[in-house]
């Protein structure tokens, strides 16, 4: 007789049955062991009856595996690290999955090393019926650090901040020995030694013994920096075409050749040809191999070369754009981000909408002296019409811009003023106000967060200030304004955030009506307080706001995502524009739908004013970045 071994789902070795062989293979007389003979079509349904019975016995199938007894981290760690999760819901042979269930234990183990636990014990249980594998671990006495001998050998041990990344190294001694911690310590030297300017560096001893019975971890860890290296010359070079002055770059090298080596300066002045937006891609190497000693035949110098691929000449903008306050609109513009080889920049920009039409023309010429930055003149003509008010202007603006540091930037500039108002019902026959000013103002932002797109930790806020003397260059009125916002976020957890924002400003003036409507401050809408229209609150004629002497606001805001695109959120306003020592508070509540765009954040809200609101609910939009 014949026969053929089928794996049952036992986790042992399985036994061979007898197999009956298809009599439509033989004569149709039946011997011993053998079925009748049958006609074909019958033959061959006993036949596949035969076949589907053997394939189910030897299937097996696997649902769920739960690893028990260990925080989430280890949990994550062993999950990924086992066969058996990789067969979950799909038909394996018998045989195959008794092979995985037994290897889940080694899996599991070894899984648990890099969070120092060598000695687990690991019990697994399968369920065959619900089809569940339970994976029990208790992980026992972690590994300790024992002794550790981490240092750094060479020029580099007088380096003070070299010592002080052996200092923070971790895991220190009598610390579980962490092998992810311990990766990262030392990926962190060796990286800080290269940005440093130890080229030469390497490994002298890389070992760590653990012993298991002592449950302990020997670190012996040293490097030979070698000697430091000095930064060389600087080479800038474009292609395939020069559009820059080269002698223009030569003003963004800060440092003097031959002073010590650091990645820092070569960030920077990335940085610096980032913020000209002259080309598409920076490539900054220094070139170690063309290494060689200074004039004095001493030390090495490192040559930097400079990459520089130019970008598109031209930017063309077009779009349409609708906002409570200014109505439906179409926006058009042209940059030119480099007009001739001295880098200088141009722009135009027309926005056309129902209420509020501006143009604007740009000029900006880079500066380097004293700070990174920009020479601007502008000039804007813009034009507004409501029911309740008539307004016209045309603005000159010089400024100076300049990065202080990587946080904070200011702008100093001149303003020279001319506008036309009038409020009231009948536009027909307006009573127009005019007004010249000239006046100098200073703006600081400062930004420190993690994210500029997204802050989920972080803090940002500005302050303008902003004044005028009677008289003085043609000033029709005298005034001194200051107005401060910030705006700081706090992350939750891993898909919320708390984001809180306030608003102060205060004008220093004989009387606010002096003031043409662009000086005076606001307060409500979508950007203010929510829940309120555009320039609600405060002072107004009829549904006009007037605007006022001072504004006070303040936002608290929870957003909660659910996804890694999709979340919504809840938030309280309030504030108030005012003129005199009392502000009349008027506060809004709602919630909104948030989407992280391709473009940056979508916030939609939905509110409700809670102090007499012209409209019962504002619905608002807003696209971009928070910071």
């Amino acid at each position: 007789m014949r026969g053929v071994a089928v794996a049952s789902n036992l986790p042992f070795p399985s036994f061979p049955i007898p197999f009956i062989p298809c009599p439509f293979f033989s004569s149709s007389t039946p011997g011993a062991g053998m079925l009748p003979a049958m006609r074909p079509v019958p033959r061959l349904l006993a036949t596949a009856v035969l076949c589907l019975s053997a394939a189910a016995v030897q299937a097996a199938v696997v649902e769920r595996v739960e690893i028990r007894g260990l925080d989430e981290a280890m949990t994550d760690n062993v999950r990924l690290s086992l066969s058996l999760v990789e067969s979950i819901g799909k038909d394996v042979s018998g045989r195959r999955m008794a092979y995985l269930v037994r290897e889940a234990e080694n899996e599991a183990r070894e899984a648990l090393r890099p969070f120092g636990y060598y000695s687990p014990e690991v019990t697994v249980e399968r369920d065959r019926e619900a089809g569940v594998v339970t994976i029990t671990i208790v992980p026992g006495e972690p590994v300790r650090v024992r002794n550790s001998n981490v240092a750094i050998e060479g020029e580099a041990a007088r380096d003070p901040y070299m010592q002080d990344e052996i200092f923070t190294f971790l895991p220190g001694p009598g610390a579980i020995f962490d092998s992810s911690l311990y990766e990262a310590s030392k990926t962190r030297i060796s990286r800080r030694l290269a940005e440093r300017g130890y080229f030469d560096a390497d490994f002298l001893a890389r070992r760590v013994e653990v012993t298991r019975a002592e449950h302990a971890a020997d670190i012996d860890l040293r490097w030979d920096s070698g000697i430091r290296y000095d930064m060389g010359r600087v080479s800038f070079e474009q292609a395939p075409d020069e559009i820059i002055d080269p002698a223009l770059f030569d003003k963004l090298v800060y440092w003097d050749e031959g002073s010590y080596y650091h990645q820092g300066k070569l960030d920077r002045l990335r940085t610096s040809l980032v913020s000209l937006d002259y080309f598409s891609r920076i490539d900054i190497e220094p070139r170690t191999d063309e290494a060689a000693p200074g004039p004095d035949g001493t030390g090495k110098r490192v040559p930097i070369g400079v990459t520089l691929t130019p970008a598109k000449r031209s930017i063309y903008t077009a779009g349409l754009s609708y906002g409570t306050d200014s109505g439906a609109g179409v926006r058009l513009g042209l940059e030119r981000r480099y007009v001739n080889r001295r880098g200088h920049k141009a722009l135009g920009q027309i926005d056309f909408a129902q209420k509020r039409k501006t143009a604007t023309v740009q000029y900006r010429i880079p500066a380097f002296a004293w700070l990174d930055g920009w020479y601007t003149a502008s000039m804007q003509l813009a034009d507004e019409q409501t029911d309740y008010m008539d307004n016209r202007r045309v603005e000159f603006v010089a400024s100076r811009s300049g990065q202080i540091d990587r946080r904070l930037t200011a702008v100093a500039s001149l303003h020279v003023l001319r506008e036309r108002w009038a409020y009231t019902d009948d536009l027909e026959h307006p009573d127009y106000r005019y007004g010249s000013f000239t006046f100098p103002s200073l703006r600081a932002e400062y930004v420190n967060a993690d994210d500029r797109l997204y802050p989920r930790n972080g803090l940002g806020g500005s302050v303008l200030l902003r004044g005028a003397h009677e008289g003085l260059f043609g000033s029709d009125a005298g005034f001194l304004q200051a107005h401060a916002r910030a705006s700081w976020f706090k992350g939750l957890g891993e898909r919320s955030r708390l984001i809180v924002r306030g608003e102060l400003g205060h004008t220093f003036t004989g009387t606010v009506f002096d003031l043409p409507p662009s000086l005076r401050f606001y307060a409500g809408g979508d950007r203010s307080i929510r829940g309120y229209g555009y320039r609600e609150v405060g002072p107004r004629i009829g549904d006009l706001g007037l605007g006022a002497k001072n504004v006070v606001t303040a936002n608290l805001e929870y957003e909660q995502y659910f996804n890694e695109s999709w979340g919504a959120a809840v938030f309280v306003d309030t504030g108030s524009a005012f003129d005199g020592k009392d502000p009349d508070m008027h506060t809004g509540v709602g919630f909104g739908v948030r989407w992280r765009s391709p473009v940056g954040p979508v916030r939609i809200d939905i509110a409700r004013g809670l102090d007499g609101p012209r409209s019962p609910f504002t619905i608002g939009l807003n696209i971009g970045a928070d910071l």
